[in-house]
Parts: C-alpha cells; structure tokens; sequence
C-alpha cells in the first residue's frame, strides 16, 4: 500500500480557500435564506454541522494520545532528565509573562477607550447558564490524576501532562527496560504523526463547513449593539500578536519574527477555524517541528503545556470584557480590584482547557471576585464566537513563539530550518530525511 503523502504548501492554499469561500458562502446565505426553516434544519444543522462539528471531533480524536506519547517521547529521550526542569521553568515562566503583560494591556486599554460608555445592546439576552471557574487550590490537586485512565477518557490535560511527564521520566531512569518502551513509544509516535496527516486531508472542508455556519447565523444586530467592545479586543488581539510576541521572539533568540509569522499561517488558520487550541495542538507541533525547527523534544513538553496553561488571547478579552461591563453598568473599581483582575485571570488560565467557550467560563468568575453581575455576560455572547476565534488564534501564536525561545536558549533549534523558506513545504517523508 503506498504512504500518505501530506503536502504543506498545497494543503495550507486549500483550507485558506476553504477559510474564504466559506465566510462568502456564510454572508450570502445571511442576507438571503437563513431564516428559511429547511435551511436551518438540512444545511445548518445537517450538512454543515456534520462536516464541521465531524472535522473538529477527528482533530479532538488526537489531542490525548498525541500530547500523551509525545510527552513520553519528549521527556524519555532527555540526556539530563535534570534538564526538564529548566525547560519546564523557562516555559512556563515565559507563559505567565506573556498571560500578565496580555491583561495589564487589556485593562489599560478599557480604560483608556471606555468601550463600554454609552453602551445600549438592541435587545436584552437570556443570560446563558455558565459553570463556576473551579478554585485555584481544586485546580492544583487536580493536576494530580488519581486515575490516569479517567483523566485520559474525560481530557483533563493537567493531570494527563503530569502523568506522561512522570512516566517519561521513569523511563529515563530505567535503563535498558526503559529504552525497550521508549522504542515502542517512539514508534507509536510515528504512527499517529501519519494519522495527523490523514486528518488533514479533510481539514479544507472542515473549516469551509464551520466558516460557513458561523458567518451565516451571526446575530448582527447584537454585534452592531456591542462594536465598540469588539472592535478594541481585535485591536489589543492583534496589537499582542504583531507587537508584544515579535518582540519577544527577537530579544531573547535574535531570530526573524518575519519568517515565523510566514510559516505559521496554517496553525493560524486552523485555531481561527476551530476556536480550540488543544484541538490544534498535532498541527501545531508539526510547525515548530517541521517548519521551524524546534527539537520534538522541547516542543512536545512546550505546546501541550502551553494549549493548557497560555490563555493570552482570553486574559485580553477578559480585561477588556471586565471594562466595558463595569462601565456599561457605571461601577467604578478600585485599584485593588483591578490587580485581583490581574492575578485572577494569570492564575485561572492556568486551569483552563483548550476548548471553544472556555473563556466565557472563566470570565464568570473574575466578575464574581470583583462584583460585577454575572449576567452581563449575555450582553457579549452574541458576538464571541468570532472573537473566540481570534483569541485562539493568538494563543497558538504564543505557544510558537515560548517553543522557539525555549528551543533557542535550550540549543535545541535548527536555524537552517528555521531559515529555509521551503522547509516543511514537501511530502512528510522528505521532511522526516531532512531533519
């Protein structure tokens, strides 16, 4: 049987094709025949909800066993098990960095622009039923899988990270007995990189089907009640992802921001797509491994821990959603109140999962910390959907750019790779010789 090939360049042009034609597509059927029951009932729900939702089930199939083995792989294959630790600070310090200056920035913004003056949605929302954000004591014991099967079954990334980090560690210390796993691991790992290239062959009409449902039942109406709320978080969006992110990449490695960004365009594509950076995580790690040169060995610790604990985009849009609500409802916070913002938002993302909506859940409880009411929540649903995206879009960026740093200070980054415009760009075979 011949291989799977899985060529980057033709595949990247067909989900941005994918990506267009499904937002014309969505506009059209907006302005036309959306409200037509049959439509809602066989193309949206139907056609569209099966293509997409079938996409996003396929990419959420390898989240646990590709972060699970490449973990293992990652983690055993250390020279210096020692050397975990340094990675494993360096990341999730930089993490914490970004996640703080994204909120400081946010919340500076809020107050600068006061999206929220004046403010006078059209029509008053249900107020959706949305999940307490756990404590952040819950959250560090359940980092700590008293079932490693049951947290493999349900998702939970924590404790399934802490777990493959445990094994793989063990591994290391085993000698000859952990090298027979690791040979297993290693070849199991293979096998499910193939399995990502299967995937993706579907992954154009998967994002034409989502782009598509979204843009044709996008309540308008809400989103011209709330623009300038949205357009501010696009701003500071964009605004962390072309300043704040290059910068970084550029005082800490010295490396080109212009040749990450150019090689990064299917990662984002496919996060804007999904609104779920855990689901973009085997697409992801092809990127920095492939394309940009990061050793499997850094990336496969960085980016499983970075679509659990880096929530840039979100700490954006909850600073900024905590301004406009505040001043929406005329409550002026306090200094103190506004650093319990801060902490709050560094400290739940480190509990958040990956998942479309996760941030609404999260926004729940940093208004309830600084008393504002939960219910206006309801006045920004309507348009999160494409800000979700957006965010999530930036929290891959940011994943890449703590991969590459680490990578860089760790002397585990192939800057010929990193260089070479058409690395990565051929079938997976000549890339795998080539590395």
């Amino acid at each position: 049987m011949s291989e799977v090939r899985f060529d980057h360049r033709k595949l990247s042009t067909r989900i941005l094709m994918g990506l267009v034609l499904g937002l014309i597509a969505g506009l059209i059927f907006n302005f036309t025949i959306a409200d037509q029951e049959w439509f809602q009932d066989w193309i949206i729900d139907g056609l569209f909800r099966v293509v997409g939702n079938g996409f996003v089930r396929f990419l959420s199939m390898l989240v646990v066993p590709i972060v699970f083995v490449s973990l293992i792989c990652g983690v055993s294959s250390l020279a210096d098990p020692k050397s975990l630790g340094r990675v494993g600070g360096k990341a999730i310090g930089l993490y914490l960095i970004t996640t703080g200056i994204a909120i400081i920035l946010a919340l500076s913004a809020a107050l600068a622009f006061q999206p929220g003056a004046g403010a006078n949605p059209e029509a008053e929302v249900e107020t959706p039923e949305i999940s307490e954000a756990p404590p952040f004591t819950e959250v560090v014991l359940n980092m700590v899988p008293s079932n490693p099967v049951e947290a493999m079954a349900e998702g939970n990334m924590l404790p399934i990270i802490i777990f493959a980090i445990l094994l793989g560690l063990a591994m290391s210390f085993a000698g000859r007995p952990g090298e027979r796993v690791g040979d297993f691991f290693r070849d199991f790992n293979e096998v499910i990189m193939k399995l990502v290239g299967i995937v993706m062959l579907i992954a154009p009409y998967g994002v034409f089907a989502l782009i598509a449902s979204m843009a044709a039942t996008t309540g308008w109406g809400t989103f011209a009640g709330v623009i300038k709320y949205v357009l501010l978080v696009m701003g500071m969006l964009i605004f962390h992802a072309a300043v704040v992110y290059p910068t970084l990449l550029k005082l800490f490695t010295g490396l080109n921001p212009l040749n990450f960004y150019r090689k990064w365009r299917d990662v984002l594509t496919f996060a804007f797509s999904t609104a779920s950076s855990g689901a973009t995580i085997p697409i992801t790690l092809r990127a920095v491994q492939e394309r940009l040169g990061a050793s499997n060995r850094v990336s496969s610790f960085t980016v499983p821990l970075g679509a659990t604990i880096n929530m840039d985009g979100t700490a954006i849009m909850q600073g900024i959603a905590v301004g406009f609500l505040a001043q929406y409802y005329g409550i002026d916070l306090t200094l103190g109140q506004y650093l319990m913002v801060v902490f709050m938002v560094i400290m739940a993302s480190v509990g958040a999962a990956g998942v479309p909506g996760v941030g609404l859940i999260l926004l729940a409880g940093v208004l309830a910390q600084v008393g504002l009411p939960v219910e206006g929540i309801a006045l920004i649903l309507g348009v999160d959907r494409i800000l979700d995206m957006t965010r999530t879009a930036v929290n891959v960026t940011g994943d890449g750019t703590v991969t590459m740093i680490v990578s860089k200070t760790e002397g585990e980054l192939d800057e010929e790779i990193f260089n070479d415009p058409d690395a990565g760009a051929g079938p997976l075979e000549a890339r795998k010789t080539e590395s």
